[in-house]
Parts: structure tokens; sequence; C-alpha cells
């Protein structure tokens, strides 16, 4: 399928995970791919491997959390691409910690990258994609539909990206612009190296968040992704699609 030809997408997050893979698919099926990561090195490997297939990308450093950082990677992508016209954002970070123990910079960090992140790059690309037909597909999670032990910072988190989702689609239905998100279940990604129990934790409490499923691969998550972010995907906006094995049924 080539559903993206000549078509410019931003990936954040980028330099791993389900990042890279929706950056690779969307790269595979004809888009020019900005891949911003803050870790260069890895959003480097991630276009090295698009042109390799014969795809077209940039790789930018970019800080979600940071107003400067956005507005300069979104130039940047101009300078180099011209208008997006696809914007995924998947950057995303999070840990398990009771929530008595859990520090306020862990719970401004979490946020600022996972929901701040979301809104500043939205905020900088929406004038853009209202212009060029565009679309944006966000990152949410099971997390941000149902409750989670250990994850008080992380839950809230995405629990706004799923109403962020909403509220843009919503402003923006009249203009044209789609707003959707996929809310992943468990994804084998580094990123799950991260949440590991606290010490003490109610091993029962986690029984609630398997599937017979059990993890998916990026790639899978990135194939929901690459279908909202597509012309197939006309008639959705404001819809948050649960990929999780059955997890929120």
């Amino acid at each position: 399928m080539n559903r993206f030809t000549d078509k410019i997408a931003i990936v954040t997050g980028a330099g791993s995970g389900i990042g890279a893979a929706t950056a690779r698919r969307l790269g595979e099926e004809g888009a020019r791919v900005a891949c911003l990561d803050l870790d260069a090195e890895a959003a480097e490997k991630t276009g090295a491997d698009i042109e390799s297939a014969g795809g077209t990308a940039q790789p930018i450093p970019c800080d979600v959390s940071n107003e400067a950082s956005v507005a300069a990677a979104v130039e940047a992508v101009g300078e180099t691409f011209g208008p997006p016209q696809l914007v995924c954002n998947v950057a995303g970070i999070g840990k398990f910690a009771h929530t008595t123990e859990a520090t306020v910079d862990d719970w401004n960090r979490i946020l600022a990258v996972n929901l701040t992140g979301t809104f500043l790059m939205c905020r900088a690309t929406i004038p853009s994609l209202l212009e060029n037909n565009g679309n944006i597909v966000n990152v949410a999670s099971t997390a941000g539909l149902m409750g989670q032990p250990y994850s008080a910072a992380y839950c809230a988190s995405k629990g706004g990206v799923v109403m962020l989702t909403k509220a843009l689609a919503l402003e923006y239905i009249d203009r044209g612009l789609r707003v959707n998100a996929v809310a992943p279940g468990g994804v084998d990604t580094p990123m799950i190296g991260s949440f590991t129990y606290p010490e003490g934790a109610n091993q029962k409490l986690m029984y609630a968040l398997m599937t017979p499923f059990g993890l998916q691969q990026p790639e899978d998550v990135a194939a929901v992704i690459a279908f909202l972010a597509s012309d197939e995907a006309w008639y959705l906006t404001g819809s948050i699609v649960a990929a999780d094995g059955g997890l929120t049924i």
C-alpha cells in the first residue's frame, strides 16, 4: 500500500518502540517522515532504516515537553519537507510507583512529556494541518481508559491525552481536521522495562492488566496508527481505538 505517497509526516518518539515502528510504516507507504526524538542518535537510526528501505526521512532532535524545542522542530520540518500533513504524537514515558512515594519531579516529568508534549505539538502544527487537509493521531493508553495501580501520573497523563484528543476533534470538526487516538494495551517495547513493580506491590492487583493475547509488537500499534492517519479513516474523528487484546471490553 502507498496511502501516504508524498505526504509529510511528523512522528514524535521516533527513536524506538511504537514511534520507530510508526515512522517506518509511514515511510514504507510513501510518506516523507520527520523522525523526532529527544535521543538524536536513535532518531538518526530510524531515519536511516527508512532511507535504506527506499523511503525519505529526516531525523530532528526534539524535547516535546519544551515549547521552544517543539517550535524549532516544526520549523525544521517546514524547511526540510514543507508543511506537515500528518502528526503522530507517540513520545511517552512512565513508571510504576506507590503514590505515597511518587516524587513531584516524576509526576511533572511524566505529564510534561505525555500530555503537555502532545498539546505543544498539536498546537504548533494545527495551522498547517488545517491548510493542508491534515490529521492528528495521538497515542493514549488503556491506562487512560481504566484504572491502573501504581500509575497515578501515567494514568492522569494518558487520560488527559484521551480528552485532549476529543476536545480538539470537536473544536475543529467543522474545519475538516480529524483528531484520533490509539490506546494500546501491553506492547513489547524498551519503555516497558521502566514499568517494574515497586517493592511491596500487590501482584493480584496487576492481574486486571493482563489479557490472554499477551503483549503485542510495536508494528501492531503502528498499523492501527497508519489506518487512523489514512484517508480510509475519513469518517473517524474523536475516536479512541483500544488496541488492547480485549483488556477494556
